[in-house]
């Protein structure tokens, strides 16, 4: 019983396989080969994903998922803290071995000193993306 059904395939197989050289190629496999195979990450992004391929292709962050740019913490180069309002919390990490963080409020405006070790913050303000 099961060769019988193996035969019968195999025979249905290769009688497609004689029609598919003579006439036209089948459509399925047609239409994957015409579109120019594997579409890349590019044509394929969609909603978020493609909003933020775009940003990056021209250069933005507008999600701040990049590392942040280095500052010297200094008052003509103060670190920069995007914030959507006028006031933002930070926290500051004085010494790199330090266990303990100090919590301070930055405002809007000049650049303000961390009480404990004298790094310059200063609050920039963000637009959301959406």
């Amino acid at each position: 019983m099961a060769a019988r059904l193996l035969l019968r395939s195999a025979s249905r197989a290769a009688t497609t396989c004689r029609a598919a050289r003579v006439s036209a190629p089948v459509p399925a496999l047609a239409r994957g080969m015409a579109a120019g195979g594997i579409p890349t990450d590019e044509e394929q992004a969609t909603g978020l994903e493609k909003i933020i391929m775009k940003a990056t292709k021209e250069g933005t962050d507008p999600y701040s998922m990049m590392k942040p740019k280095q500052y010297t913490g200094s008052k003509a180069d103060p670190h920069l803290v995007p914030s959507i309002t006028n006031k933002r919390i930070v926290g500051c990490v004085c010494e790199e071995d330090n266990t303990a963080v100090v919590w301070f409020w930055l405002h809007e405006g000049e650049a303000q000193r961390c009480p404990s070790c004298g790094s310059h913050y200063k609050l920039v303000h963000h637009e959301l993306p959406h």
